[in-house]
């Protein structure tokens, strides 16, 4: 077989195997359509599909409890004649929120009560950006995503050792499995918690799309098979993607693109417990630029 041959065959078998859910409704409140395209990746810490062996491995924790997000980071693709970046943008998962329905709470919470669905709407109020895709990946499924791959290197200032994370890495340059890449993305045991995290999951995915489009994965036939399989054991994506979309994503971000924070104006407490407060003002300038694709403003940077 031909490597166009297998290319293409992965392709059809991606397409109709892919998990898809109900996400994006039609309602007619919901933002206009602005340049370029949106998505949603979400990472949740749902564990209802893996044994007490892998949770354990995998350092979990047991609560089988309504599924919350770990990892919430709104993609920003330019259209094509745009000379924009691609714009990674984490939305930290204490950020307080209105979430609708529901008032007031943590943008977490939103994923609890009401799963995608409400955490799309939840991000399309407080954005004011149409959410065109998303995309959602477990526990177990990012772990076997990244060993499918054979490990994804990653480079550490300092010792990582968080136990409650299980993980426990040194510093330096060093390709990291499964089990240690989800404990990494995971880990806030570090001088700015939530911060150090959010940065550490947008580094992760850079390196993790790097990996996926090394020549070192595609030229090990075991990985044609492996590689596709895990992706489709991990992902859930909505009912309008394809895998086409999946590929443009991937190439979008494997080019290099902006990373943020979504601009934080205060870290508070109050009924909710510990939020993230958002600076309005430098966030609707963000999320404006995005709309447009305009350049990002300074003042966000």
């Amino acid at each position: 077989l031909t490597i166009t041959t297998v290319t293409l065959a992965t392709g059809i078998w991606l397409e109709v195997s892919l998990r898809r859910v109900a996400v994006l409704g039609d309602d007619p409140a919901r933002p206009a359509p602005g340049s370029g395209t949106n998505w949603l990746l979400v990472g949740s810490d749902g564990r209802s599909d893996l044994s007490p062996e892998q949770q354990a491995e995998l350092s979990t924790g047991g609560d089988l409890g309504s599924s919350r997000t770990d990892t919430i980071l709104l993609v920003h693709v330019p259209a094509l004649l745009s000379t924009e970046p691609t714009a990674l943008v984490s939305i930290p998962r204490d950020s307080y929120l209105e979430i609708p329905g529901w008032g007031m709470d943590k943008v977490n919470a939103a994923f609890a009560a009401g799963g995608a669905p409400l955490l799309t709407q939840t991000v399309e109020q407080a954005t004011g950006l149409r959410i065109d895709h998303y995309a959602e990946v477990g526990f177990g499924g990012f772990g076997a995503v990244v060993d499918a791959l054979g490990g994804v290197r990653i480079c550490l200032p300092e010792p990582l050792n968080d136990p409650l994370a299980g993980v426990d890495l040194p510093a330096g340059c060093q390709a990291v499995d499964g089990r240690n890449a989800l404990g990494y993305v995971r880990s806030r045991d570090t001088p700015r918690a939530d911060l150090d995290r959010m940065q550490h999951q947008r580094e992760f995915m850079a390196a993790l799309l790097e990996r996926i489009g090394s020549p070192a994965v595609w030229l090990n036939p075991w990985r044609w098979y492996a590689v596709p399989h895990a992706v489709v054991g991990a992902l859930s994506v909505d009912e309008g993607a394809h895998v086409w979309d999946l590929a443009r994503l991937a190439w979008a971000l494997h080019g290099g693109a902006t990373t943020l924070t979504v601009p934080i104006g205060e870290f508070t407490g109050n009924a909710s417990g510990a939020v993230v407060v958002w600076d309005i003002d430098a966030a609707d300038a963000l999320f404006g630029a995005l709309r447009t694709d305009a350049p990002i403003p300074q003042l966000v940077l």
